[in-house]
């Protein structure tokens, strides 16, 4: 059975590109959280394994992760972009606090039956879908 490392030198020779320590490390410390991941948290545990790693590189390899189908990029409302690993992840999606940016995470049978039965209604063949329901967490309004 594959695994993302499998997956991403894969992709990488696919793509006439080199599977380097740098690109391992930052996947290995990518893989290593839970859940959403801001750039910010990211780039600081990289840098206690690789203090001279530059951004660039890492926004680099996290756009080939995205491109690869491994992570997802999330744009929320408080401008934050966070990251979330998706090889071996049950589909889920998103209520985001507009205020605080918290985010959490959802499942519900009757809204994939409705989204599969709309797709039908048209002709259309879904392949992928991601629901991002904005407002305001119950913290925030307190």
């Amino acid at each position: 059975m594959l695994n993302e490392f499998d997956l991403f030198k894969d992709f990488l020779r696919q793509q006439n590109l080199r599977w380097t320590p740098q690109r391992k490390m930052i996947l290995e410390v990518f893989l290593s959280f839970e859940g959403h991941v801001e750039m910010e948290a990211l780039h600081k545990q990289i840098l206690i394994h690789q203090p001279d790693l530059g951004i660039a590189t890492l926004y680099r390899t996290l756009k080939l992760l995205t491109d690869c189908g491994l992570i997802e990029a999330h744009s929320f409302q408080n401008g934050k972009k966070t990251y979330e690993r998706m090889f071996h992840v049950r589909h889920h999606d998103h209520l985001i606090c507009t205020r605080c940016g918290d985010t959490v995470e959802f499942e519900h049978p009757l809204i994939e039956k409705y989204q599969l039965q709309i797709c039908e209604q048209y002709g259309f063949t879904l392949k992928h879908h991601k629901m991002e329901l904005l407002g305001i967490c119950r913290n925030c309004l307190k």
